[in-house]
C-alpha cells in the first residue's frame, strides 16, 4: 500500500490527503525533538542530584521515540505511531523542565519568571501525560479509538486542570492528584482495550497480544521491585526502576508493526503469563508471611530472604517440566517398561479424531492395550445379531467366530468386565486353549446392543488384574462401542444414499421411457387413424358426391350406392371403436376391472381363464395399470408360450394391496440367461412403479412363466361404487 507521501508525489492529491501527510510528517519530528530536549536537559543538569533518574527519563524518551518513528514508517496509514510520538514529546517536555529546575542553583541561575514557566510546563506535562498514555492504550493496535471516546474528550481538559492544580502547590508537587488521575486512566484504558481485544480477530488480535505480553512483563517487574523494596529495602530508586519497567511497551509497538514478527506471540504470551502468575503467587506468599511476622527483616536476614525468594521462584518455574519427567519415571518404576493403565484411554480420542480406518484403529487399540496392561495377547471381537468375529488380535492369530443365542447375547451385553469363572459358563469357546490363563473380557455395547468384546489375556503365572485395569477395560469398551455405533450409522447412511441414488436413476430412466412411449403411442394413433378410419371416411365422401350425381340420372344405381355407404359407415365406426378400445377400453371404465379382463381374455391368442373375486372399483390409474399389464403379459405369452399352452389371469385383494398374476404353462425360459427381459417387461414395470407398485417375473424352462404384481392401496384409493351403465 502506498504511503501518503508517495500518493502526494505521484500527482495531484485531495486536500485531506495533503493534510494527513503534513500531520504525519510533523509527528515524525516529535521523536528527534523529544530526544534532543530530554538529552539536553540531562546534560544541563549533570552536576545536580538525581542523575540516575534523569538518564532513565532520557532512555525512555529515546526508546519511545524510536518505536513511534518505526511504527509511523511501517504503518503510514495508521495513527498509533503519531499518537506514541506525541505522548513521547509531552514526556520529553516534562523531563527537560524537571532537569533544568534541578540544575537551578547548581551552576545555573534562572530568573523567577523562567522558573515559573518551567514549573508550569512540568506540571502540565505531569498532568496530561497519563491521559496521553490512556489515549495510546485505547488506540491499540492501529491508533483508532473505537470505544470510550468520551474519556478522551474530558480527559485532556482534566489533565490540564490537574497540571494547574499542581502548579499552584509549587515548589513541591503533591503526588496524590497524579496517582488518582493515573489510576482512573489505567482503569479506563485497559477496560476499553480489553473490550476491543475481545472483539478483535486475526492480525489485529495478535498485535494486541504483543501489548498484553509487554504489560505482563512490566507488571511482573514492578511487582518484584516493590516486594524487594518492602522486604529488603532495595533498590533505593523504586520510581526509577518502575519507570524503566515500561520499556517492553515500545518494544511491543515496534514488533506489532512488523509483519514478519507479529505471528510469534502465542507461545511467548502463554509462557509469560504462566511465569508471571507463578511469580505473583511466590511474592504474595512472602509478603503475607513477612507482614504476618509483624516486622521487616533485619540487615542480616535480607540476603537469606532474597535467596529464598529466588529459590521459590525457580522451583515454581520448574514445577511443570519436573512434574512431567517425575511422572514418567514413576510410571516406569511402578509399571516397568509399560505405560500407565489409563494411557490407552487418553490416546484413544486422538486416534479417533484422525479419521483412520476402523480396522487400523482397532489394531492400534489392541497394541496399546497390550503394552499398557502387560498382556500376553489382546483381542477385539466385533459383530452383531449374535455373531461375533475376532477382528483384531495382538499377536496375530487366525480368525474365529462366536455364535450366541438371543438369551446369551442379552446376558453378555449386560455383563461388566468378567473373569474366567463367568466365561466358563457363558462363553466357554472364548477360553479354548487358555483355560489356565488370567483373562478379562469387557463387552462392547451401545444402547443395550452387543457390538463386540475386548479380551485381555495374561499368562498363567502373570499378575492379577487390579481394579484400575478393569476400569480401563470398561471405559475403553464404552468408547469403542460408541465408535462402532458411529461406523454402523455411517454405513447405514451410505447404503441409504446409494439406494436413493439408484431410485433417482431409475426414476430418470423411467421418465425418459414414459415420454418415449407416449410419443410412440401418439404416432401409432396417428397412423391408425390415417390408415384406417380416415381412408374410410374419405372414400365415403367421394361415394356420397357420386351418389348425388346419379340420384336423378340412375336412381337404382344411386340407391345401391347408398346401401353400400351405410355398410362402409358401420365399418368406419367399428374401426374407431377398436381404436378407442386400445387407448382405454370403455368396458374398463364402465364395468370395472373384472369384466374388462374377461372380455380381453376372450380375444386373446391363448385360451385364457380369469379368476377374480368381487373386487369392486379402484382408482382409474390402478385399474388401467393392472389391465394393461395383464394384456402385455398375455401378448408375450401368445408369442413365446408355444402351441397347446394356456394362460390364467388372477386378481385379488389383500390387506392394503391389490395383486394380479398372469401365468402360462408354456415353454418358459431361464431368467439368468436373459437379464434384459425386453421392452414389454420394462413398460409393465414403469406402469406399476409409477403408482408405487412392484413387478416380479418367475420362469423356468419347460415350466411356464408367471408375471405377478403388487400395488399398494391407501385410504384415498379404497374401492368405489361401479359407475352406472
Amino acid at each position: 500500500m502506498a504511503t501518503a507521501l508517495e500518493r502526494v508525489m505521484s500527482g495531484p492529491a485531495p486536500a485531506e490527503v495533503v493534510k494527513e501527510h503534513r500531520s504525519r510528517s510533523a509527528a515524525l519530528l516529535y521523536g528527534p525533538l523529544g530526544v534532543v530536549l530530554a538529552a539536553g536537559g540531562a546534560i544541563a543538569a549533570r552536576d545536580a542530584n538525581g542523575q540516575v533518574g534523569q538518564w532513565v527519563r532520557v532512555g525512555l524518551v529515546v526508546v519511545w521515540a524510536i518505536a513511534g518513528m518505526v511504527a509511523t514508517r511501517r504503518k503510514a496509514q495508521e495513527r498509533i505511531g503519531p499518537l506514541s510520538l506525541r505522548a513521547t514529546a509531552i514526556g520529553a517536555a516534562g523531563s527537560v523542565c524537571a532537569s533544568l529546575l534541578s540544575a537551578n542553583g547548581h551552576g545555573t541561575h534562572l530568573s523567577s519568571a523562567v522558573v515559573d514557566l518551567l514549573e508550569l510546563i512540568e506540571c502540565l506535562a505531569v498532568g496530561v501525560l497519563p491521559i496521553a498514555a490512556m489515549h495510546v492504550v485505547l488506540g491499540l493496535p492501529d491508533g483508532s479509538c473505537r470505544v470510550a471516546r468520551w474519556s478522551l474528550i474530558g480527559g485532556y481538559p482534566l489533565g490540564a486542570v490537574v497540571g494547574v492544580l499542581l502548579w499552584t502547590q509549587r515548589p513541591g508537587i503533591p503526588l496524590w492528584p497524579v496517582v488518582i488521575e493515573s489510576l482512573l486512566a489505567v482503569i479506563v484504558g485497559f477496560a476499553g482495550s480489553n473490550h476491543r481485544y475481545r472483539r478483535s480477530t486475526g492480525v489485529e488480535r495478535q498485535r494486541m497480544q504483543w501489548f498484553g505480553w509487554a504489560t505482563a512483563v512490566g507488571v511482573e517487574i514492578t511487582l518484584i521491585v516493590l516486594a524487594l523494596r518492602v522486604l529488603t529495602g532495595w533498590p533505593p530508586h523504586v520510581g526509577v526502576v518502575c519507570a524503566a519497567a515500561t520499556l517492553p511497551l515500545p518494544v511491543a509497538l515496534m514488533v506489532g508493526s512488523s509483519n514478519k514478527l507479529i505471528g510469534r506471540i502465542d507461545r511467548l504470551l502463554a509462557q509469560t503469563v504462566s511465569i508471571a502468575g507463578l511469580s505473583f503467587v511466590v511474592v504474595a506468599v512472602y509478603l503475607v508471611i513477612v507482614l504476618g511476622l509483624g516486622r521487616v527483616p533485619t540487615k542480616d536476614e535480607r540476603s537469606l530472604l532474597v535467596l529464598s525468594m529466588v529459590a521459590a521462584a525457580v522451583a515454581a518455574a520448574l514445577y511443570l517440566p519436573t512434574r512431567e519427567r517425575l511422572g514418567r519415571f514413576a510410571n516406569r518404576l511402578v509399571y516397568g517398561e509399560r505405560e500407565a493403565p489409563d494411557m490407552v484411554l487418553r490416546t484413544f480420542g486422538s486416534r479417533l479424531s484422525r479419521a483412520i480406518p476402523l480396522d487400523e484403529l482397532l489394531l492400534q487399540v489392541a497394541e496399546s492395550l497390550r503394552k499398557t496392561l502387560a498382556l500376553s495377547s489382546a483381542e477385539v471381537w466385533t459383530g452383531s445379531g449374535g455373531r461375533l468375529e475376532r477382528s483384531v488380535s495382538v499377536p496375530d492369530t487366525k480368525r474365529a467366530t462366536l455364535t450366541l443365542s438371543p438369551d446369551e447375547e442379552t446376558v453378555v451385553a449386560r455383563a461388566g468386565v468378567s473373569g474366567v469363572a463367568w466365561l466358563q459358563v457363558w462363553l466357554p469357546q472364548l477360553l479354548a486353549g487358555r483355560e489356565k490363563a488370567v483373562v478379562r473380557v469387557a463387552p462392547i455395547t451401545h444402547s443395550g446392543q452387543l457390538l463386540g468384546l475386548i479380551a485381555a489375556v495374561r499368562p498363567p503365572n502373570g499378575d492379577a488384574f487390579r481394579t484400575d485395569d478393569e476400569t480401563v477395560l470398561a471405559e475403553l469398551a464404552r468408547q469403542v462401542g460408541l465408535a462402532l455405533h458411529n461406523v454402523q450409522l455411517d454405513s447405514a447412511l451410505q447404503a441409504s444414499l446409494d439406494e436413493v441414488r439408484r431410485q433417482a436413476e431409475e426414476l430418470r430412466a423411467s421418465r425418459a421411457r414414459i415420454v418415449a412411449a407416449s410419443d410412440a403411442a401418439r404416432r401409432q394413433i396417428e397412423r391408425n387413424l390415417h390408415d384406417g378410419a380416415q381412408q374410410h371416411l374419405v372414400a365415403l365422401a367421394v361415394n356420397l358426391r357420386l351418389a348425388r350425381q346419379l340420384a336423378e340420372q340412375d336412381p337404382d344405381t344411386s340407391k345401391a350406392m347408398l346401401d353400400q355407404l351405410a355398410h362402409d359407415l358401420q365399418e368406419a365406426v367399428q374401426q374407431l371403436r377398436d381404436l378407442a378400445h386400445g387407448i382405454y377400453p370403455p368396458l374398463l371404465m364402465d364395468r370395472g376391472l373384472v369384466e374388462a379382463l374377461q372380455a380381453a381374455a376372450g380375444r386373446a391368442a391363448l385360451p385364457t381363464d380369469v379368476v377374480a373375486e368381487e373386487l369392486g372399483r379402484f382408482t382409474p390409474d390402478m385399474e388401467a395399470a393392472v389391465y394393461f399389464c395383464c394384456m402385455e403379459a398375455l401378448q408375450n405369452a401368445g408369442k413365446h408360450a408355444g402351441e397347446g399352452a394356456t394362460a390364467t389371469i388372477r386378481v385379488w385383494k389383500e390387506e392394503g394391496a391389490l395383486l394380479f398374476e398372469v401365468a402360462d404353462n408354456g415353454a418358459g425360459f431361464d431368467p439368468a440367461s436373459r437379464p434384459n427381459l425386453g421392452a414389454g417387461f420394462v413398460n409393465m414395470s414403469d406402469r406399476v412403479g409409477s403408482i408405487g407398485g412392484s413387478l416380479k417375473v418367475q420362469s423356468a424352462p419347460g415350466k411356464g412363466t408367471k408375471i405377478s404384481g403388487r400395488i399398494p392401496v391407501t385410504d384415498a384409493q379404497v374401492p368405489v361404487a361401479p359407475a352406472a351403465v
